[in-house]
């Protein structure tokens, strides 16, 4: 096996590990909360109070959601390399677009397990700084869509959805793993730029982003299952 059939069945190989991931973090996500119940209309004090008494079980769910995350960047970025054997230029670029969105992406992350379990804690506590912690928790909320802390999510998403508009037709192949790989992506960056269209026209009210986005992105669930077969077949040709 020459190098770069070495390096190619690596990449192949770690894409369809990262993907084995990226399921196996979806499942553990079922068992732990990411923000008090009914999040985008629990009031403040009550979301401050389930903050406190759930510290654990919050800081668990949003380190489980950076593996998460790591994960589907990484299974991306290799089907980017996939991509790259017909169109260098667009998986270079595609590349780039979940470089980005992982840096995007880790930002609110950190912030969910670093900063956020702290600022809940400041204003029961009452400690020092807990007259700015309260407007920052505010600002930080990770259910309301037009918080700054899911402001950094959904451009993540975004960034996302450029990269699959540049790598879905290179994706696209003689298997029919490989063909529905490239269709769920292509659909899911076209979808997600017509929704962004619509909300920047306001046709789209607040309380209803989470389910036409986060719908939308649920296409990457398809593309991920079928480019782990894209990425076992690839390391048996390699092989």
């Amino acid at each position: 096996m020459s190098n770069i059939q070495t390096l190619d069945y690596q990449i192949d190989r770690f894409g369809f590990w990262s993907v084995i991931v990226v399921v196996a973090t979806a499942i553990v996500a079922m068992f732990f909360p990411l923000d008090a119940p009914s999040g985008y209309t629990v009031e403040h004090a009550d979301r401050v109070a389930w903050l406190s008494a759930n510290r654990g079980a919050f800081i668990a769910g949003w380190v489980n959601q950076i593996a998460a995350m790591f994960s589907l960047s990484a299974a991306l970025a290799c089907g980017a390399w996939v991509a790259a054997r017909k169109k260098p230029l667009h998986a270079i670029l595609a590349a780039l677009f979940v470089a980005m969105a992982t840096m995007a992406f880790i930002i609110p992350k950190f912030i969910a397990v670093w900063t956020i379990p702290q600022l809940a804690d400041a204003i029961v506590s009452g400690a020092v700084g807990a007259e700015l912690a309260d407007p920052l928790l505010r600002l930080l909320n990770v259910s309301v869509p037009f918080s700054l802390y899911t402001s950094f999510d959904y451009l993540g998403f975004w960034l996302y959805s450029v990269f699959a508009l540049l790598a879905a037709g290179s994706l696209y192949g003689d298997t029919m793993s490989a063909k529905i790989a490239a269709i769920a992506l292509g659909v899911f960056g076209v979808v997600y730029q017509i929704l962004m269209v619509a909300l920047l026209l306001g046709a789209i009210a607040s309380v209803d982003i989470e389910a036409y986005f986060i719908g939308a992105s649920m296409l990457l669930v398809i593309h991920l299952v079928a480019m782990a077969f894209v990425f076992r077949r690839s390391m048996s040709d390699a092989s």
